[in-house]
C-alpha cells in the first residue's frame, strides 16, 4: 500500500487510466480486424472500414495511448493491403 496520500491518489488514477486505455486499445483492434477482414473478403465497404480503422489508430496515437510509430506502421500496412486488393 502507498505510504503517502499523493502516492495513493496516483495509484488510483493509474488504475482508472489503464482501464480506459484498455478499452480504447480493444476498440482500435476491433476496427483494424474488421478492416483486414473486409480487405481479405473483397467487401465493397472495405474503403470505409479502412478509413474508420485509420481514424481510430490516429486518434489513439494523438492521445498517447499507443506509440506514434506503431500507429504509422499499422496504418501503412492497412493502406498497403487495401491498395493491393
Amino acid at each position: 500500500m502507498a505510504d503517502h496520500k499523493q502516492a495513493a491518489k496516483r495509484h488510483r488514477q493509474s488504475l482508472v487510466r489503464s482501464e480506459r486505455n484498455k478499452h480504447y486499445r480493444s476498440m482500435m483492434r476491433t476496427f483494424v480486424k474488421q478492416a483486414r477482414e473486409a480487405i481479405e473478403s473483397g467487401s465493397e465497404d472495405k474503403d470505409a472500414r479502412v478509413i474508420e480503422a485509420v481514424s481510430a489508430v490516429d486518434r489513439l496515437a494523438s492521445k498517447g495511448i499507443i506509440p506514434r510509430n506503431r500507429a504509422a506502421r499499422t496504418v501503412g500496412r492497412l493502406r498497403k493491403a487495401a491498395a493491393q486488393s
